[in-house]
């Protein structure tokens, strides 16, 4: 029976935040001591298509350097951690790789302002994406370490034995292999760039707006449906590489 019972509450609990975002995205007027809003409106949601939308052009510049900062990552992470995880100084490489985890986002963020302001980068779409690499390239990077195993490293060796070059070793043999590692990484730096504020705050000296940043806005101008629709689409992309990585990455480990 309590495991029957526990059942609705993990699903009322899981679904309950999402379902009052996106109640409170359709509000008008919400007057105390109404639980839910009086009045509902498609306005807000209008709104964003609309050419001239901030919240439009918010979500497209997120969307932006959240990719932009994945698909660097990925791709620098891949192939430096061959050689971190090949070469006889691991442990050390890896230590340094936790090294800016240790530290808040904002401290470091703070540390690495007078740099960036230094260099003209400060308060630039290009500054927010080398900033967030601080934070993003040491996580892709452990998470490619365990990848570049004795395994891998035989398999290829092998290849290159039967007569394979290093591209069609890499092309057709390691890269066939690390496409669900590939795409964790992809997915997981990506939520860690969409959801980062300290850093852009920070570095992007309120120029450089994303929807985390506009979402604690609205909520500081005491805006809570403008709050919640800005948390509605913060959600949408999350939710979309959850399904992703269901489909195509577990689905993948069970299978093998």
């Amino acid at each position: 029976m309590i495991r029957k019972a526990l059942i609705p509450v993990f699903m009322l609990m899981v679904t309950f935040p999402i379902a009052l975002l996106l109640l409170l995205s359709f509000g008008k007027s919400w007057v105390y001591p109404n639980i839910f809003p009086d009045q509902f409106t498609l306005q807000h949601w209008n709104d964003i298509y609309q050419i001239n939308s901030e919240l439009l052009m918010v979500t497209l510049k997120s969307i932006g350097i959240s990719l932009g900062v994945s698909s660097v990552v990925t791709l620098l992470s891949f192939f430096s951690s061959k050689h971190i995880s090949y070469s006889v100084y691991k442990s050390r490489w890896l230590f340094l790789a936790y090294i800016p985890y240790v530290f808040s986002p904002v401290i470091l963020a703070a540390t690495l302002q007078f740099y960036f302001t230094f260099v003209d980068v400060s308060g630039t779409f290009f500054g927010v994406i080398l900033a967030q690499l601080f934070i993003t390239y040491p996580f892709g990077v452990l998470i490619f370490s365990n990848f570049w195993n004795p395994r891998i490293k035989a398999i290829a060796e092998l290849s290159n034995t039967l007569g394979g070059n290093s591209w069609i070793t890499f092309y057709k043999v390691v890269l066939p292999l690390s496409k669900g590692v590939l795409l964790l990484c992809f997915f997981q730096v990506f939520l860690i760039s969409w959801f980062e504020y300290g850093l852009t705050t920070l570095i992007g000296v309120g120029k450089i707006k994303t929807l985390t940043l506009s979402v604690f806005q609205y909520i500081q101008e005491a805006n809570i449906f403008l709050a919640a629709l800005a948390s509605c689409l913060l959600i949408i992309p999350p939710m979309i590489l959850l399904y992703l990585n269901k489909r195509f990455i577990f689905t993948n480990q069970q299978t093998i």
